[in-house]
């Protein structure tokens, strides 16, 4: 067995009751493409969690919900806005660009998380042909850096950009940490909070795949199942996507999958705290925590646990626990990380 590391909760495997709930649904005949009882149900526990209004569609990965989500609000003439750290920006292989057509533009942001000052620079050019048109503000909750937007923080983006005919769109791969860390149900930070797109993820939090794009607003969703079919994303036998999100929210399995990767990630920074050699970089207030360690300590650690360099000019790595972290990984990692730095 590959032992237990830090790259990413990607990396951990299936929760035992999501892969109870996919073998419970496994019986028989049941109509395909969504029309079963399990994608219907599914999709009346997240307008429980996020509203009546909540238009939801399930597609395979966060890259498609991230790509197709926006497609349904934009035009090629459009341009939508990120942090420079985005998933959007760095990680999607241009799927942005070439799916939606749209220019992406960045900002900097030292905590990956975007403020109204920070969009200010790409906010002109309306109505003007010459100039792509700015469509949607896209934040990641929590973020790439392990940070969490405030519900204010959001409410001041999502004024903004519908003060000028724009969208918020949120990509919430790792939304449950971010619930966790805030300690308020999710439609506070999204549709109370004037989120209009959210990419819901669960794959990062004890799921075996499958994400959900939320529309929630009224009449946003009008075209998107084209969209789907399209984007190559409407999966024949939903029922196995859909019947995870069921486990998922029953007696809150997401909250206790995200409380305890949220919690390991506290007990490892308090572990590196204690280590004079070593500097984190960011507040951790989810599931990841950032680090500066010496180069060569790092790459002789990677070969026991593997992680991923963040920033190879500064030394800073990225450690990320799960929900199947164990106390006992952490306190072996540090041993380890010491011993290396002697």
């Amino acid at each position: 067995m590959i032992k237990r590391g830090f790259a990413s909760d990607n990396n951990a495997g299936v929760h035992p009751e999501i892969l109870k709930e996919i073998e419970a649904v496994n019986k028989g005949h049941v109509i395909g493409y969504g029309n079963d009882i399990y994608t219907e149900q599914a999709k009346k526990l997240f307008k429980e969690q996020l509203g009546n209004d909540t238009e939801v569609f399930f597609v395979f990965t966060g890259t498609a919900a991230n790509v197709l989500g926006i497609s349904a609000v934009t035009r090629s003439w459009n341009s939508l806005i990120a942090a420079e750290t985005a998933h959007l920006e760095n990680d999607e292989c241009g799927a942005p660009e070439k799916f939606t057509g749209c220019k992406v533009l960045t900002v900097e942001t030292p905590d990956g998380k975007i403020a109204p000052a920070h969009v200010a620079k790409h906010l002109h050019g309306f109505d003007f042909e010459h100039h792509a048109q700015p469509k949607v503000i896209s934040i990641t909750q929590s973020t790439e850096m392990g940070t969490v937007y405030s519900v204010g923080e959001i409410r001041h983006l999502s004024d903004l950009a519908h003060s000028l005919g724009m969208f918020l769109h949120m990509d919430g791969a790792r939304i449950a940490n971010a619930a966790v860390s805030l300690g308020v149900p999710f439609k506070s930070f999204t549709t109370d909070a004037g989120v209009d797109v959210l990419s819901f993820g669960g794959t990062k939090n004890g799921m075996m795949m499958g994400e959900a794009v939320c529309f929630l607003k009224p009449g946003l969703s009008a075209d998107f199942k084209y969209i789907r079919k399209q984007g190559m994303q409407l999966a024949s036998k939903m029922r196995f996507i859909s019947a995870q999100y069921i486990a998922y929210f029953r007696n809150d399995l997401w909250k206790k999958c995200a409380t305890h990767a949220n919690s390991m990630a506290s007990l490892l920074s308090r572990k590196l705290n204690e280590i004079g050699q070593v500097k984190i970089t960011q507040p951790v207030q989810a599931n990841g925590v950032f680090v500066i360690i010496p180069g060569t300590v790092a790459e002789r650690v990677m070969k026991h646990y593997f992680f991923y360099p963040w920033n190879e000019i500064t030394s800073e790595y990225r450690l990320m626990t799960s929900w199947d972290t164990t106390e006992e990984d952490i306190e072996e990692f540090v041993k380890l990380l010491k011993k290396e730095l002697q």
